[in-house]
């Protein structure tokens, strides 16, 4: 039943980022720097929200990028991996089930797709490269942000707060050129039924949005993992010599 709850709890986060960061992008329509901002707080508005109230049950995920970093990390393992992801796709398709009848249409969901900023730039081919290259940097800088914030038990009391803030400051930078995922279950659900619409544009691009997030991801992860584990020389002889000094005392 516990294991049930934290993965009831994955899909429900999920759900409610779909709904409210999509919604706000389709409301907006992100069409000048206001809607872009207010998208950019409501994803950010929406993990601080989800990580004071789910966090303590599942640790908040709603992401499967996330859950990819934390299974490199060891933090879980395979098995949970698994059921995270299942959870927050299945989250991701309701949240858009349930924006697409706020709006009363499957024409725009908040889908992903590279942006005209990067096509005409670099032309259709070579801009999905580059949407890739976007992805992966961001999502790199998110769960980078989150490892560190989550490996001190003493950030706990802030820890919603940091990461609402980081997924706010890529969605920034990043809505102008791919719409901004980092997360490939928030994209899946508003790409899948934006197809009953007939727009195959997001599920036509959506490997730039699940392996983009995953490659940041692992990346983060393995990098953390390296600056944590390796200490300088100074900092070495620091505690073993504090350590010294305790058994003296």
């Amino acid at each position: 039943m516990k294991e049930f709850k934290k993965y009831l709890a994955e899909a429900i986060g999920t759900m409610v980022l779909v709904i409210f960061g999509c919604g706000v992008a389709v409301m907006t329509g992100c069409s000048d720097n206001g809607g872009i901002v207010a998208t950019a707080l409501a994803f950010g508005l929406v993990i601080v929200a989800m990580a004071y109230s789910i966090g303590n049950i599942s640790g908040c995920h709603i992401n499967p990028a996330v859950s990819f970093a934390m299974y490199i990390d060891r933090r879980i393992s395979g098995k949970e991996l698994i059921f995270y992801v299942i959870s927050q796709c299945v989250g991701a398709i309701v949240g858009a089930a349930i924006l697409a009848l706020f709006a009363g249409s499957f024409v725009n969901l908040g889908g992903n797709a590279v942006q005209p900023v990067l096509t005409e730039a670099y032309g259709y081919g070579p801009a999905l490269a580059a949407g890739l290259a976007v992805e992966v940097v961001l999502t790199f800088t998110f769960v980078l942000a989150i490892l560190g914030v989550v490996s001190r038990t003493e950030n706990k009391s802030v820890t919603g707060v940091v990461i609402g803030l980081a997924l706010t400051l890529v969605h920034l930078l990043g809505i102008r050129l791919t719409g901004t995922s980092v997360n490939p279950a928030r994209s899946l659900g508003p790409a899948l039924l934006q197809m009953a619409s007939g727009d195959f544009t997001a599920i036509s691009q959506i490997w730039i949005f699940i392996v983009g997030p995953l490659l940041g991801a692992a990346l983060a992860a393995l990098v953390y993992r390296y600056l944590e584990s390796k200490k300088c020389p100074i900092q070495k002889a620091v505690e073993v010599k504090e350590e010294k000094e305790e058994n003296k005392d």
